[in-house]
C-alpha cells in the first residue's frame, strides 16, 4: 500500500505533518477530514528516497515483549490505544518497529479495531499475536492479553537463546578447525613435498595420501569452493519446499545427541503457544492453526494438523495427539487430565515449564560434553597431518641410525 506524507492544520490552526498509509490521495483527504484537519498538501512516499520508510533492521522478539509490556502498562493506567501507540512510538530505538506503531496508530485512529490494524503487518505481528489482541479486544481484558504476550515472547525468546547457545560453539569450533586443515594441506604440506622429493624413496602410505589431498586441494580449490556454495544454495532452496523442509526437520529429529535437544525445544514451544492462546479465549481449533505455523518444526506441524481434524470430527485432544507419537506419553496424558477437569491451559503451562527445564539442562550437559569432543576432533586431525608430514622424516632418521 502507497505511503502518503501530509501537510495540514488542525482546529488550533497549527500545521501537523505526518505519514499515512492509503490506497490514493482522495483515501487520504477522506482519513484527513474526519481527523477534522483542512489539507494542505499531499505527496506520495517514493520508496528508497524516505527517511521515514522502514529500515532493513530486523525486529527480534525481545523488541516486541518491550512493546507488548510497555503498550499493556499504559492501556491499563487508562490510556487509550491511539495515545499509547503514539508514546510508544516516539521513543522506540527499533526504527523498522517505530515505523510500523506508527502506522497502526494511524490505522488505529482512521476506525479500524487495533487487531486490523495489526494484522496489516504480518510480518511483523504474528497470527497468534493478532488473534490475542482481538481475543482481548472482544472481552475487554487487552491489558491482560498484552501482559500474556510479553510473557509468551520473553519465554520463547529464551528458550530460542539456549538452544542457539549450545550450537553456537561446536560450529564456530569446527569452523577454525576445517581453516587451519585447509590452510596446512594448501600452505605447509607442499613445502614438504619438496624437502621428500630429494630424500627420495618410498613414502609411507599416510603422507601419500596426505600429498595427494593437497595437491587436488591446490589445484582445485576455487572450483571446490563454487562447488560448495552451488550445494549450499540448492540445499536451502530443497529445505524451503514442503517436502523438502519435511524431511529436513524428521533429520533433526533423529539426530544423535542433538536431536533430543530439538524435539524437546519443540515439545516446549507448542505447550507455551497453546496454553497462552486457550488462557486468551482464542477458539481450540484456531488454537491449533496458529500452533502448527508457529511451532517450527514440519513434522509437529503435521501432526497438529491431523489433531486438529480429529478435534473437529468429535475426537478429544490427547487421542490424536498421542496417535501421532510427536508427544511423549508424559505430555499427552497431562494434555488428557487437563481436558478432563477443564484445566487445559495450566497442564499444558507446567509441560512447557518441565521441557523448559529439560532443554536448560541438556544445553549445560551438551555444553560440558561437545567441548572435550570437538577439542579431540581439532586435536585428531592437525595431529594426524603433522604425523603424516614427519613419517618420512622418522624413517630416514632410523636409517642413518643404522
Amino acid at each position: 500500500m502507497p505511503v502518503y506524507k501530509y501537510t495540514g492544520k488542525n482546529k488550533d490552526s497549527k500545521t501537523v505533518v505526518g505519514n499515512i498509509n492509503a490506497l490514493n490521495k482522495d483515501e487520504v483527504i477522506d482519513i484527513l477530514r474526519k481527523q477534522d484537519l483542512v489539507v494542505i498538501s499531499i505527496d506520495e512516499v517514493k520508496k528508497g528516497f524516505s527517511f521515514n520508510m522502514p529500515t532493513k533492521k530486523k525486529i527480534k522478539l525481545e523488541d516486541l515483549a518491550i512493546f507488548s509490556r510497555q503498550l499493556a502498562t499504559m492501556v491499563e493506567a487508562g490510556i487509550p490505544v491511539v495515545g499509547s501507540l503514539d508514546a510508544l512510538a516516539q521513543q522506540m530505538d527499533n526504527r523498522s518497529l517505530q515505523n510500523i506503531v506508527a502506522r497502526v496508530r494511524n490505522d488505529v485512529e482512521t476506525g479500524l479495531s487495533f487487531s486490523q490494524a495489526l494484522a496489516k503487518h504480518p510480518q511483523t505481528f504474528s497470527a497468534l499475536y493478532i488473534n490475542m489482541v482481538k481475543a482481548g479486544e472482544s472481552s475487554g481484558l487487552l491489558d491482560e492479553i498484552l501482559n500474556r504476550l510479553a510473557l509468551y515472547l520473553e519465554k520463547i525468546n529464551s528458550l530460542q537463546r539456549k538452544v542457539k547457545s549450545s550450537l553456537v560453539y561446536p560450529a564456530v569450533v569446527v569452523i577454525i578447525a576445517i581453516a587451519i586443515t585447509i590452510f596446512l594441506l594448501v600452505k605447509v604440506v607442499p613445502t614438504f613435498k619438496g624437502i621428500f622429493d630429494l630424500l627420495g624413496g618410498a613414502l609411507p602410505m599416510p603422507t601419500m595420501v596426505l600429498l595427494a589431498i593437497s595437491d587436488f586441494l591446490r589445484r582445485y580449490f576455487f572450483l571446490g569452493v563454487i562447488g560448495f556454495i552451488m550445494l549450499s544454495f540448492l540445499f536451502v532452496r530443497y529445505i524451503k519446499t514442503e517436502r523438502g523442509r519435511l524431511m529436513f526437520d524428521a533429520f533433526l529429529l533423529k539426530m544423535p545427541i542433538l536431536g533430543p535437544l530439538f524435539r524437546k525445544f519443540s515439545i516446549a514451544k507448542f505447550s507455551r503457544t497453546l496454553s497462552t492462546l486457550v488462557r486468551s479465549g482464542v477458539p481450540i481449533l484456531v488454537s491449533f492453526d496458529i500452533v502448527g505455523k508457529t511451532c517450527g518444526n514440519k513434522v509437529l506441524e503435521r501432526a497438529i494438523e491431523q489433531a486438529a481434524k480429529a478435534i473437529k470430527d468429535g475426537k478429544s485432544i490427547s487421542e490424536p495427539l498421542g496417535e501421532s507419537k510427536v508427544l511423549p506419553p508424559m505430555a499427552v496424558r497431562m494434555i488428557s487430565v487437563g481436558e478432563q477437569t477443564g484445566e487445559l491451559e495450566k497442564m499444558l503451562s507446567k509441560i512447557a515449564d518441565f521441557y523448559d527445564e529439560q532443554v536448560d539442562a541438556m544445553v549445560s550437559a551438551l555444553t560440558s560434553m561437545i567441548e572435550p569432543i570437538v577439542i579431540l576432533f581439532l586435536g585428531g586431525i592437525i595431529g594426524g597431518i603433522v604425523l603424516a608430514i614427519f613419517l618420512p622424516i622418522f624413517k630416514i632418521t632410523e636409517i642413518i641410525a643404522r
